[in-house]
């Protein structure tokens, strides 16, 4: 463990003031926040035009079958791609949060899955590894990831790959057993669909810091002194949850 850095030190009175002063601005960065989820809520929906189909412990579906009966579907994009040999730990540690959503999205009339491109029978090996009851489906074969940005080709990653890789990427592609065009080949992400009158309407799509809701350990480190710790040239410091 590191050495806490020096900090100020002060009466309760003081924290008291700073504390008052802050909370009127987390006051504030919360009604904004529901004000953008608001304009979440009225942006247009897209028809979904393609025919996907997904490979899943039952059998091949479509889109529309994901849904489960519901009339909202979330599809996490996990980062597990054809030559991984592992998940992704830092989509892992975000799948270590979304397994216990389910119950209760479900509640509210919505079903959250995980979708990657790896054979199926590979990641229902790495889920019940993981311990997650989640359901997992394989979108191998189909245009699925790469319609929503979340697949780059070789000559995409090209300008990427002939510059330096950072040590998180060399990093993360050894922990799933391939190299750093496998694994930024694949991209994480979360999109979000509503099935009406049997057509299936994309609503929201978000990846990179959008999906820091889904790292709930990011916002209890965010309340703590050393905050996350981290630095951009160092490699994650995120395991998958039986590695630590």
């Amino acid at each position: 463990m590191g050495v806490m850095a020096e900090h100020r030190i002060g009466t309760q009175e003081q924290w008291q003031a700073e504390r008052d002063a802050l909370l009127r601005e987390e006051k504030e960065l919360t009604r904004r926040g529901d004000e953008l989820a608001r304009k979440r809520r009225e942006l247009p929906w897209v028809p979904v035009e393609k025919e996907y189909r997904f490979e899943t412990e039952d059998g091949t579906k479509t889109l529309a079958d994901l849904f489960d009966g519901r009339s909202q579907l979330l599809v996490y994009h996990f980062m597990f791609g054809p030559p991984y040999e592992a998940g992704c730990p830092v989509c892992s540690s975000i799948a270590d949060t979304l397994d216990p959503q389910v119950v209760h999205l479900k509640a509210r009339d919505a079903t959250l899955l995980l979708a990657s491109r790896a054979p199926l029978e590979r990641l229902l090996a790495f889920k019940e590894r993981m311990g997650w009851a989640i359901d997992w489906v394989s979108s191998a074969g189909s245009d699925f990831n790469r319609d929503l940005g979340f697949q780059r080709t070789e000559e995409e990653l090209k300008p990427f790959l002939e510059g330096t890789i950072p040590p998180t990427v060399e990093q993360n592609a050894r922990m799933c057993g391939t190299d750093a065009l496998g694994y930024v080949s694949e991209g994480p992400g979360l999109s979000v669909y509503a099935l009406s009158d049997g057509t299936v309407y994309r609503t929201y799509v978000t990846t990179a810091r959008g999906l820091e809701p889904a790292m709930a350990y990011y916002g209890l480190l965010d309340r703590t002194a050393k905050g996350r710790d981290e630095s951009a040239s160092e490699p994650s410091w995120i395991r998958r949850h039986d590695e630590y």
